[in-house]
């Protein structure tokens, strides 16, 4: 190398530095790209407070307001007093113990339906993707539409498929929707959220590494044992997922309610406590006040399943 070759390669070696790093390894070219995928966000995240988080203190507000729509002249500020008549009459604690005794059934039953049915997916035969499809097909289904297909064409005392099943083995009808309340909401609730638990599970099984189940095969473990000891842990998350998103949608249900009991038999849930007061006492404070506990509901539920579901798995030595 000249001498002139050299001092250039100098020159060109002291003016080109590595890029600085701060104490947290970026550079300022990260940074950069950092805070424009931020700024990026923040149109969306604008939205999402206008629609959730707007009308939710809104209501709020209302749930301190007096406001009966037959007494428009009497409105005004409340208090807690709405709280204190919400939580002094039995009608709240118990549509709150109905929800969570539907929910809960409800969710356990397609959580366990939903695994099985992801677990038979899960494996090639023939015309697999028409079996996918048509299972998917009740949770696609219009809420309203659901129940009074299970109303009218399959829980009807006299018309009713189901009770047409049970008179082939001489066994008498059964009013399903006057007898049995709870037993109706909860098998309709379990029909249409079934799939939609198999598709998270699903998805989780297909995720599976399928090394790992070979390598169990060929060490001797069987179904079972792998199962329980390598499907479930990697299931553990979209468990959890599925049963946290299943609750919050089951806690939010209506049209069932509505449509097949109206509320008797120990069917009438928060949100259609909710209804009675807002549409047909037309007590919009106290409707308002239902909604905010019904919020603080939905979020101790959702916590609870949660902890009892990690509980769970922890117990049975899944989580590591």
């Amino acid at each position: 190398m000249t001498i002139a070759e050299s001092t250039t390669h100098a020159i060109v070696t002291k003016n080109t530095k590595p890029p600085t790093r701060s104490s947290t390894g970026m550079t300022g070219r990260d940074r950069k790209a950092l805070r424009i995928s931020r700024t990026l966000l923040w149109p969306a995240l604008a939205v999402l407070l206008l629609v959730t988080q707007v009308p939710f203190v809104v209501t709020i507000y209302l749930s301190f307001q007096k406001w009966n729509l037959l007494k428009p002249g009497e409105q005004g500020f409340a208090g807690i007093d709405n709280y204190v008549a919400v939580l002094s009459r039995g009608a709240f604690f118990s549509s709150l113990w109905a929800t969570v005794l539907i929910v809960g059934t409800s969710a356990l039953l397609s959580l366990v339906i939903g695994m099985v049915l992801a677990l038979l997916l899960d494996r090639k035969f023939p015309f697999q993707g028409v079996a996918r499809t048509l299972l998917i097909t009740p949770f696609l289904m219009m809420p309203a539409a659901s129940a009074l297909i299970w109303k009218w064409a399959m829980l009807d005392s006299n018309s009713g498929m189901v009770n047409w099943a049970l008179s082939l083995v001489d066994l008498p009808p059964v009013s399903w929707n006057t007898d049995l309340p709870i037993l109706t909401i909860v098998i309709t609730l379990t029909w249409q959220y079934t799939p939609f638990m198999m598709l998270i599970l699903l998805a989780g099984l297909q995720s599976q590494p399928q090394d790992v189940l070979e390598a169990a095969a060929v060490d001797g473990a069987g179904p079972l044992r792998t199962f329980f000891a390598m499907t479930m842990p990697h299931l553990r998350q979209y468990v959890e997922l599925a049963v946290l998103l299943g609750v919050i949608l089951m806690l939010q249900v209506f049209d069932p309610v509505a449509i097949m009991t109206r509320g008797t038999g120990g069917t009438k849930t928060l949100p259609y406590l909710l209804y009675e007061r807002a549409f047909i006492g037309l007590e919009i404070g106290e409707a308002a006040a239902y909604g905010v506990l019904a919020v603080i509901v939905t979020i101790i539920v959702a916590t609870i399943a949660l902890r009892l579901l990690f509980k769970m798995f922890k117990t049975e030595g899944i989580v590591r």
